[in-house]
């Protein structure tokens, strides 16, 4: 792995303090929870995959921190537990979720990684991972037919892989015809799964895509916490200030395998020896160290509660029960609200 050195002294300009600590406690917090859904999961406590933000953990954080918890419209993906926690999302509606609790938000019904709060403007993850352009979208336009889309930012997570589908393409192509208050962050981790970028995508780089669009791009060192806020916050003060939509390309490597059943063998050993193998949560403490925001006694007590809020939402989920598919309502749509 390349030495943090080279990333630790590139600080962020204007990027306050406050949210500088709150993007990293929620790191740590993300971090914690997917390492003990890793043990649960390895323990045959989990039904269905597992699929880890390790390495993405700076750019989906900076994502969840700059938005606006209680305005904007955010639609995370599969590796955005960081940007879930860092957007306010309860530790307990994680763990319900991936332990099949009938009172977690999917009423323990959907596989565990497909959960949202629609009514708080978090839609529920879509596997088919290019789609969520197009739902953000269309609630961006439902606001605007509504007269309520004055300073609102609707904001999605895809990886480089979902760049190449065609739900990716209409729903970009949608939002920069209708100059939408949208940013997309494009996770650019090499892979999709298995597939490297070579024979994904002929362009050199992802951000040049952007352009053909009529979007604004941008491109951040995402092993990088300064960097990665920096870049972030800007993309959603334009997106925010009338700038039209925003498209923030973050160069990384996931720093696992696509899901846990997965031992990522095809990275090349040279790949995950380079600068975008850094671990940015390494980079993010040494950076708060560096500059004298947090001390390194500090940030192990962050890490203790840390460990200590996840076992006690894992315990509390653990304790409540599953569906019944003898009592269950199923249905999607009651009569009543058809009435």
């Amino acid at each position: 792995m390349a030495p943090l050195s080279t990333a630790i002294s590139s600080a962020s300009q204007g990027v306050d303090a406050e949210l500088k600590l709150r993007t990293l406690k929620a790191m740590i917090l993300s971090r914690t929870l997917e390492s003990k859904l890793t043990s649960l999961y390895k323990a045959g406590k989990i039904v269905g995959g597992v699929y880890l933000g390790t390495g993405q953990e700076a750019f989906s954080a900076s994502l969840g921190c700059c938005l606006d918890q209680e305005l904007d419209i955010f639609a995370p993906l599969i590796r955005d537990q960081a940007g879930r926690t860092a957007f306010g999302e309860p530790l307990i509606e994680a763990t319900r979720t991936y332990l099949g609790s009938v009172l977690g938000p999917m009423k323990g019904r959907d596989g565990n990684i497909h959960r949202g709060r629609p009514d708080q403007r978090r839609p529920a993850m879509i596997s088919h991972l290019g789609t969520s352009v197009s739902v953000v979208a269309g609630m961006l336009m439902a606001r605007r037919m509504k007269g309520e889309l004055d300073g609102v930012v609707g904001a999605t997570c895809v990886g480089d892989g979902a760049t190449s589908t065609g739900a990716f393409h209409e729903g970009l192509n949608l939002v920069a015809v209708e100059k939408l208050p949208m940013v997309i962050l494009v996770a650019d981790n090499q892979f999709a799964y298995s597939t490297p970028r070579e024979r994904q995508f002929a362009c050199e780089k992802l951000v040049d895509r952007a352009k053909g669009y009529g979007v604004t791009g941008t491109e951040v060192d995402a092993t990088n916490l300064s960097l990665c806020l920096e870049g972030v916050r800007n993309a959603v003060e334009a997106a925010r200030s009338g700038k039209g939509p925003q498209m923030v390309v973050g160069n990384l490597l996931r720093l696992c395998g696509h899901g846990e059943h997965d031992d990522a063998s095809y990275v090349a050993a040279q790949l995950r020896e380079s600068s975008l193998g850094r671990d940015c949560l390494d980079i993010g403490i040494a950076q708060m160290i560096e500059q004298d925001l947090a001390s390194s006694e500090e940030i192990s007590k962050w890490q203790d509660e840390a460990a200590e809020l996840v076992q006690q939402a894992v315990a509390s989920a653990q304790k409540e029960p599953t569906p019944d598919p003898y009592q269950e309502d199923w249905r999607a749509v009651s009569e009543e609200g058809m009435q």
